[in-house]
């Protein structure tokens, strides 16, 4: 049983559909990526930090070194809504 719930938009699925055309040899990352978020977003892997300025209130997660996943974090509804996917310069 999963700790918290992932909510995909539609937005959402649209940027992440177009970035893994671009990019499909990450999409094992991503996929990792999604069940430790669900088990445990606190996963040092995970490198989970609040981001700052124009996107205060979002966090981002790393996916592998060079791309990044922001996310709305809700944690007292244990809910985590993706946002953007990319790299560090573009999601920032």
């Amino acid at each position: 049983m999963s700790s918290y719930t992932i909510i995909f938009t539609e937005s959402y699925v649209r940027r992440a559909r177009k970035f893994f055309k671009k990019h499909p040899e990450l999409l094992g990352h991503y996929e990792k990526c999604l069940l430790l978020m669900e088990s445990n977003p606190f996963h040092p892997s995970l490198r989970i930090h609040a981001l700052q300025g124009k996107l205060k209130g979002l966090h981002s997660i790393s996916i592998t070194l060079s791309y990044r996943l922001t996310i709305e974090f809700l944690i007292d509804d244990k809910e985590i809504i993706p946002i953007d996917i990319g790299t560090h310069d573009r999601v920032y």
